[in-house]
């Protein structure tokens, strides 16, 4: 395996912003680093597993037959907008820690579940950079751990940025503002993802 593309692949498919970094960034914006963690491992651990399951051979399913792949998009899309939707609508009134709703372990590893895109990503990791040896599992058991810690370190960066928004934006009208253009880019990235 060659560690440093593989590496840069899995630092550019972490860091680039997609709906899991929005909800990480906007659940840090409100809850902090500390409650936005769990989060964050639920959707490196599912990703990291998927990558596994990938190499294993399962992923090869969404290859071919395009209208499971085309169920989960729209499943992820619907779910996604729901969300952007939630986000949008929240007046200035409820943008406090006790009327949010918090982005979960489980919705976090579930949207990774249901996106389409992961398991796209999976198989090219799986493809580009796993070697045909005769340890081809223990090699894609150690891509998926790499991938892990950095997916982890680049969402954390991204709770980062989510806790600076606060002290950026300090008026209400402004987080509210702010709150609706994270709203519109989750609505964008889910669409713009079922759409490619």
């Amino acid at each position: 395996m060659s560690l440093i593309p593989f590496l840069l692949f899995a630092f550019v498919a972490s860091i680039t912003p997609g709906p899991t970094n929005i909800l990480v960034l906007t659940n840090s914006q409100h809850f902090g680093i500390k409650n936005t963690v769990p989060p964050i491992l639920g959707a490196c651990l599912a990703a990291s597993l998927i990558v596994l399951i990938s190499g294993a051979g399962a992923g090869e399913v969404l290859r071919q037959h395009p209208l499971i792949r085309q169920v989960m998009s729209g499943a992820g899309a619907l779910w996604l907008s729901w969300m952007s939707w939630q986000l949008f609508r929240a007046p200035a009134a409820t943008l406090s820690l006790k009327t949010q709703r918090r982005f979960t372990a489980h919705a976090a590893a579930l949207l990774q579940i249901v996106n389409p895109k992961t398991w796209m990503m999976a198989l090219a990791v799986v493809s580009l950079f796993a070697p045909a040896s005769e340890h081809a599992l223990r090699d894609i058991a150690l891509m998926a751990l790499w991938f892990l810690i950095i997916s982890v370190a680049c969402l954390m960066c991204w709770a980062g940025l989510g806790k600076a928004v606060n002290r950026v934006f300090h008026t209400t009208v402004a987080m509210v503002r702010f709150q609706r253009l994270m709203a519109l880019c989750l609505f964008i990235s889910a669409w713009a993802g079922m759409l490619a």
